[in-house]
């Protein structure tokens, strides 16, 4: 109990402003108690009419639970839309809250977690907790109804009564087991379902180089064995659904076979009415709902705790750490980056080692080292998408753990080496990163990534879509809608991170070229294997074993570092 007031408490944030809602949807529910205990009286007495040959009266009484049916058939209608409202309400809340957290945690927990544990939670575990007051409303309401039943039955036969309470409490002590095993098989089972769905998202992502390996045996084998374990913690819940559901329909048809002989008795020997016994006997058929609605309310409340518990665990709890940001805001950023005795791993395997170096602003500068040597890691660390361990980062001078999250990611633009491509048309791709984006700014950023010429080829143009992770264009079509994706940004600093990789020789000319034009005016930092795009750079800075071991121009690097030197020359032999 103590959990479930501490989730509704929580939860509660997220409908308090559809109160005037909650409220006219618990009155719909309380007239439909009134009536519900109403009607099996009115019942009653139609009975009785009925062995006295009241005619009459019965007509009067059949067309006045007409009425009061009618008006409860109204009732029902308001209060489904009542709950429906809040369902919807909440439902968008939760899940938009949800979101804004996953996209808040910590890459590293992003990087230790399959997909299926975000998507799970947010799709399925968002529906139960918005669900959550009507369900309550809705089951209590349910259970006062039949409880109304007990009243009659009281006003009849207080052993009758005795006695149904006795098979009510039996009934929810099985139900209650059952509940609580139901309960721990279920959490087992949504983590494998976790699983699952992750897995299932590798093999779509991933479907095209699954074909290239020739791997599709082996993916089938191992989606295979995790549907396997899925549906075998599924069985195992049903199993336990089926054990109890069978034991509470064997204790149902004693105790109805126990009541008949408990009502003969009375009949003769303590002169019970046969129409009371007939009342009762009608009306006792309604008692085991009671356990029944307990059951599901049960049900109900452990489903929306475990999946709250799931919830709360990203939007507050340790087990999935947020990003932390400092309070210090920029409004622009002059672009003067420093490492300090930087230190970094990434799963205890050290990548940068007491990283030193500084940059100033409107410089382009390379970073060049062997695959390993740690390049792409500083372009991370720059973007505050890992926290370092030891050391300092500063840009204009102050330490980057006291900046706030805008004045580090919305003055530093990004060109990865493998971008993700959303599934949207190159217009909303260009979209996402400024919502009122011009036509002629769109146009201008595809122009300068050299994709203008690309995209008027197409049938839809810009408003052609690309598929999921761009899968209808190729390696370098999708980097250069990176490029021009980051070039929307108009930020000051922009870090091409192996950007040219996939392109060939005639179209990295042209963004070697963008480079050239923007020299100067931004803070320009590039990442590449490929030496022929970083020679005309105002400094190259050497990395080996996590360190800036040497720095200078291209010609000065030629002349005075070997390793650069071999690295230069290994390309111009290719």
């Amino acid at each position: 109990m103590k959990e479930l007031c501490s989730n509704l408490k929580f939860t509660w944030k997220y409908a308090k402003d559809l109160k005037n809602i909650l409220i006219k949807y618990i009155l719909c529910n309380v007239v439909s108690i009134i009536i519900s205990i109403v009607v099996p009286m009115i019942s009653a007495k139609i009975i009785i009419a009925l062995t006295d040959n009241s005619f009459e009266q019965l007509i009067y009484m059949a067309v006045l639970i007409f009425f009061i049916e009618n008006l409860r058939n109204f009732i029902h209608y308001f209060a489904r839309y009542y709950s429906q409202v809040m369902y919807r309400e909440s439902f968008i809340k939760i899940q938009t809250d949800l979101g804004k957290n996953i996209l808040r945690l910590e890459n590293k927990i992003i990087d230790e977690n399959n997909s299926g544990v975000f998507i799970q939670r947010l799709t399925n575990d968002t529906s139960r907790l918005a669900d959550i007051f009507n369900v309550l409303n809705m089951y209590i309401s349910n259970i006062i109804m039949n409880i109304g039943i007990f009243g009659a039955i009281f006003i009849i036969d207080k052993t009758v009564f005795i006695y149904l309470i006795i098979m009510l409490i039996i009934l929810y002590i099985i139900e209650h087991i059952r509940t609580k095993k139901f309960t721990e098989e279920d959490k087992i089972f949504r983590k494998e379902n976790e699983k699952v769905s992750g897995f299932v998202g590798e093999i779509v992502r991933g479907a095209r180089d699954i074909k290239m390996l020739n791997s599709e045996s082996s993916f089938i084998n191992e989606l295979h064995l995790k549907v396997k374990a899925l549906n075998n913690k599924r069985y195992d819940m049903n199993t336990v659904d089926r054990k109890y559901s069978l034991l509470r329909g064997f204790t149902r048809d004693l105790t109805d076979l126990l009541l008949i002989l408990l009502l003969v008795y009375l009949i003769k020997y303590n002169g019970l009415a046969v129409a009371s016994a007939l009342i009762i006997h009608n009306y006792s058929t309604r008692v085991p709902s009671i356990v029944d609605y307990i059951g599901m309310l049960l049900d109900r409340v452990k489903d929306y705790n475990l999946s709250a518990s799931r919830i709360f665990a990203i939007i507050d709890s340790e087990e999935f750490k947020k990003e932390e940001f400092g309070t210090k805001h920029l409004d622009h950023v002059e672009g003067n980056f420093e490492f300090k005795n930087v230190v970094f791993s990434y799963d205890e395997e050290k990548v940068l080692n007491k990283a030193n170096f500084k940059i100033n602003a409107n410089e382009t500068v390379a970073f060049v080292g062997k695959s390993g040597a740690g390049k792409s890691t500083i372009f991370s660390l720059l973007c505050k998408m890992y926290d370092i361990e030891k050391g300092k980062i500063t840009i204009d001078g102050i330490d980057i753990k006291e900046l706030d999250r805008e004045s580090i990611r919305g003055n530093i633009t990004i060109i990865s080496q493998s971008p993700y491509i959303f599934n949207l048309s190159i217009r909303d791709n260009l979209r996402l990163v400024k919502e009122d984006i011009t036509e002629e700014e769109m146009i201008e950023a595809c122009h300068v990534a050299c994709l203008d010429e690309f995209i008027e080829s197409l049938p839809d143009k810009y408003d052609t879509i690309v598929g999921e992770g761009g899968v209808n264009l190729s390696g370098g079509q999708k980097q250069r809608l990176a490029i021009a994706r980051a070039l929307v940004q108009k930020t000051e600093i922009i870090l091409f991170d192996e950007a040219t990789s996939a392109l060939d020789n005639e179209t990295q000319s042209k963004i070697q070229q963008a480079i050239n034009n923007m020299k100067g005016e931004y803070t320009i930092l590039i990442i590449a294997h490929r030496l022929s795009t970083v020679i005309n750079s105002d400094r190259i800075l050497f990395l080996d074993n996590g360190k800036i071991v040497d720095e200078g121009t291209h010609k000065e690097l030629l002349k005075n570092n070997k390793e650069y030197k071999k690295l230069y020359e290994a390309e111009i032999t290719k």
